[in-house]
């Protein structure tokens, strides 16, 4: 089949599977001393065309991986440390994973060094015994301590440090949105820590996949503060979100309308605006289709590069599928307020 029928087919099989759940994998082994990630660099976004600017957003490089460890599936955050060297990640089928992020001699991301990967442990230290607790969606770093937001058995908890917290007992955090308005598997898809020195704080802040008011919008909240809402456009959904430095909020939404027709964008919520009661908007920084490499994408991070740039790390979920695929994608933000900024 020529090559371009086959990436059809391919797109297809993975529109149509593209929310299957993943079945949980075997029962965890401990944390082992390095996982071997294969990985083929995505030399460009955009599928059969030169261009690396997309919307407010500049293609740095990327790559798609895999591993013969049936645990690295399912990828649904990451944040990553100081100027992009490394990261931490979960997984909906309830598990942590780290690594390094290989570059090659121009800077751009190539592939995954030191992985490692290891349970999450429930508050009595054992590992998640079901998908309905194991279905870890959201991670932020906030005060030394790894915050982890689940769906299904909606819940928030706290891990420490947040620097290895591979075998850090979990700690149960008070629910910031009332659990009669959370769907079962529209929960509480995003959590995220403003910077300390933004409108917010330091706060963390939370929002729901597809859970909505009665007037449609999104359930969020600041966690110890109160509730306020997000703007939903359908069909799209909340997958991550992010602080930027200078206090705003980047969401990413991702859409499926059937076979074939998959997008993604990112959202700016001026964080400002974001308080108890308040109903929150913002424009689209980028949006992207099947045209482009996307997959399910879920994860998403923001932080300052060595080229003193803000970059910006998507990670897509692959359900466990063989039809779909673990992607990490870089991009340098390139809009107008702060290139302004940077003057």
């Amino acid at each position: 089949m020529p090559p371009r029928l086959k990436r059809t087919g391919r797109l297809a099989l993975l529109a149509a599977l593209l929310l299957a759940g993943a079945t949980l994998n075997p029962a965890p082994r401990a944390l082992s001393a390095e996982t071997e990630v294969r990985a083929q660099p995505i030399a460009r976004f955009g599928i059969g065309r030169d261009a690396v600017r997309f919307g407010a957003l500049e293609y740095v490089g990327g790559f798609a991986y895999s591993s013969s460890d049936g645990r690295l599936s399912g990828v649904s955050s990451i944040r990553m440390r100081p100027r992009g060297a490394g990261f931490l990640a979960v997984t909906d089928t309830g598990f942590w994973f780290s690594g390094a992020i290989r570059r090659d001699a121009e800077g751009r991301p190539v592939g995954i060094a030191d992985a490692r990967i290891a349970p999450i442990l429930n508050p009595a230290g054992r590992a998640m015994p079901n998908k309905g607790q194991a279905d870890a969606e959201g991670l932020a770093i906030a005060g030394g301590e790894a915050l982890v937001s689940f769906e299904r058995d909606h819940r928030i908890e706290a891990f420490r440090p947040a620097s290895a917290p591979f075998e850090a007992k979990g700690r149960r955090l008070p629910l910031p949105i009332p659990r009669e308005e959370l769907r079962g598997n529209g929960g509480l898809e995003t959590i995220a820590a403003s910077p300390e020195d933004s409108p917010l704080k330091g706060a963390v802040v939370v929002v729901a996949e597809t859970s909505v008011d009665d007037a449609g919008n999104l359930f969020a909240a600041v966690m110890g503060r109160g509730v306020f809402k997000v703007k939903r456009e359908l069909p799209w959904a909340v997958t991550d979100g992010t602080f930027l430095p200078d206090g705003d909020l980047l969401l990413l939404e991702r859409r499926y309308e059937g076979l074939g027709r998959v997008g993604m964008r990112i959202r700016r919520i001026d964080g400002a605006t974001i308080r108890p009661g308040a109903l929150v908007d913002g424009p689209v920084l980028m949006e992207a289709d099947l045209g482009e490499e996307i997959d399910n994408m879920e994860g998403l991070d923001a932080w300052r590069g060595a080229d003193g740039r803000t970059h910006l790390s998507l990670v897509s979920d692959d359900n466990g599928s063989f039809f779909q695929r673990n992607l990490y994608l870089e991009f340098r933000l390139m809009d107008d307020r702060e290139a302004a900024s940077d003057r």
